[in-house]
């Protein structure tokens, strides 16, 4: 049963803390998740929290989505599963490998449509 919720519209000021606080008025919270830009460590805008029922998720849905929150418009919903992404073996990209086909060289002009060759 999916009791996860995401939280969007977050203040870049929020903390796991702050939302463990918020979010427990409607139920026990079992996880807050949030997600971190790499570089600069701030939050990214947004979470996911996980509470310990049905109806705690649909009564902080409910309760809190529109809400102002740390100055913001709180936008709640229900989390959807993540979508499996192909594995296409990591890696990716690199280099400038004649992996295109024959894309001819300089000279190759290829058929011209009645042209001469004066090159």
């Amino acid at each position: 049963m999916n009791t996860k919720m995401y939280v969007g519209n977050l203040s870049f000021d929020t903390t796991e803390a702050d939302l463990r606080e918020l979010f427990s008025q409607h139920g026990g919270v079992t996880e807050v998740f949030l997600p971190t830009d790499r570089e600069s460590g701030r939050p990214r805008g947004f979470a996911f929290v996980t509470v310990d029922s049905v109806e705690g998720m649909n009564a902080a849905i409910n309760g809190l989505n529109g809400q102002s929150f740390l100055g913001r418009n709180l936008t709640i919903n229900e989390a959807r599963p993540r979508e499996e992404r192909p594995a296409y073996g990591g890696g990716g990209g690199g280099g400038r490998g004649d992996s295109r086909g024959d894309r001819g060289g300089r000279n190759d002009r290829g058929d011209r449509g009645g042209r001469s060759n004066r090159y």
